[in-house]
């Protein structure tokens, strides 16, 4: 990430905007940075931290412009276009509805599920849901998400040579597993087609 904090900043909020820039893989590979040292900290504070507060934020600034888009334009968005579709002007009761009793569970939960994340701001602020509890919300799911994708890219990025060693293990370990099933699939094929011989035979 050459572009640093601000670029994080950036792609985190458009991919909360509804841009697919996925930010489930940008978060781990930032705070693989940090704990590499390619991402520095600010005086005491680690850099997964830092990481972990810039994506947070981007993401609450992302899920309130594309909130605001849904407030202001869902509704006569819906008007004119729903049909198109496949989305009726008398479903909008029963978004808000929804949003009125799971609303704030709703916008919470879907900052952990990948693609959905990225719009779920539209559908809380079509149904006009209260800007404090959707902003309260959706920072407190981010923040886990963030935090925790951030510190888990920190520890791999520190580990990085023994992952590195690890995974190179692993892969000639299953190379000799696969030529072992090779080498056993043949065998089996051969003397499957012997017998085969010998009963033809008699």
């Amino acid at each position: 990430m050459h572009a640093g904090y601000p670029g994080l900043f950036v792609v985190m909020a458009l991919g909360n905007m509804g841009f697919p820039v996925g930010t489930e893989i940008v978060v781990p590979s930032a705070g693989a940075l940090a704990g590499s040292g390619a991402l520095p900290g600010v005086g005491v504070i680690p850099a997964w931290i830092i990481v972990g507060l810039v994506a947070t934020a981007a993401e609450v600034v992302g899920g309130i412009v594309l909130y605001t888009v849904g407030y202001y334009g869902g509704v006569p968005f819906v008007k004119r276009y729903g049909k198109y579709v496949m989305f009726r002007e008398h479903e909008l009761a029963r978004v808000h509805a929804f949003y009125e009793r799971q609303g704030m569970k709703t916008v919470f939960l879907c900052r952990f599920i990948p693609f959905i994340r990225g719009v779920a701001a539209f559908p809380a602020g079509v149904s006009r849901m209260q800007k404090r509890f959707f902003i309260t919300y959706t920072a407190a799911g981010s923040a886990l998400f963030c935090f925790g994708l951030a510190y888990l890219g920190d520890t791999a990025g520190k580990n990085f040579d023994t992952i590195v060693a690890t995974l190179h293990e692993f892969s000639l370990l299953a190379a000799g597993v696969v030529v072992l099933l090779i080498v056993a699939a043949i065998v089996w094929w051969r003397i499957a087609k012997r017998r085969a011989g010998s009963g033809t035979a008699a």
